[in-house]
């Protein structure tokens, strides 16, 4: 983790202490950092907040096939060539199989990632609360896409 996300999370707890240990927002949290000299608002470069939206942008474009399933158009690998990260984007329709392959790996390997983290943090949660019934969390998700795709892949 970078050190500038350890500052970050350093100015939220103290941004908790001083308001209370409720749910807020994080962007109540940077005004409040801002206002006390914790935070400097950044300077951001144009072409990266455009990347930044463009990238938004793919994910979100979706088509329908000739069976009326809703897909994502657009697709992401990311590659490291000599330390620094790069995101290359293809479109499913044009992009060769490899390239494919490699998109629904990664982004497999994420959900199996999100999947590890959200069990792990139910059982601290239900280690810290031995007094109430724990929660359970399921993560064969097979018979949830099952029931999206026989409501016509819109969730209910």
């Amino acid at each position: 983790m970078s050190k500038y996300h350890e500052d970050l999370q350093h100015i939220w707890h103290r941004y908790q202490a001083e308001n209370g240990d409720i749910p807020t927002s994080s962007r109540d949290a940077v005004a409040w950092g801002v206002a006390r000299g914790l935070l400097v608002i950044p300077q951001i470069d144009p072409l990266d907040r455009l990347a930044e939206d463009m990238s938004t942008a793919l994910r979100e474009e979706y088509r329908k096939d000739k069976f009326g399933r809703r897909y994502r158009v657009n697709h992401a690998v990311r590659v490291s060539k000599h330390g620094v990260q790069y995101t290359f984007w293809g479109v499913m329709d044009h992009s060769d199989r490899p390239f494919m392959e490699k998109a629904f790996a990664q982004r497999r390997k994420q959900i199996v990632g999100d999947c590890l983290q959200l069990k792990t943090d139910v059982d601290v949660y239900n280690d810290k609360h031995v007094e109430q019934e724990p929660i359970q969390v399921i993560l064969d998700f097979t018979t949830d896409v099952e029931e999206v795709e026989g409501l016509g892949g819109k969730a209910a």
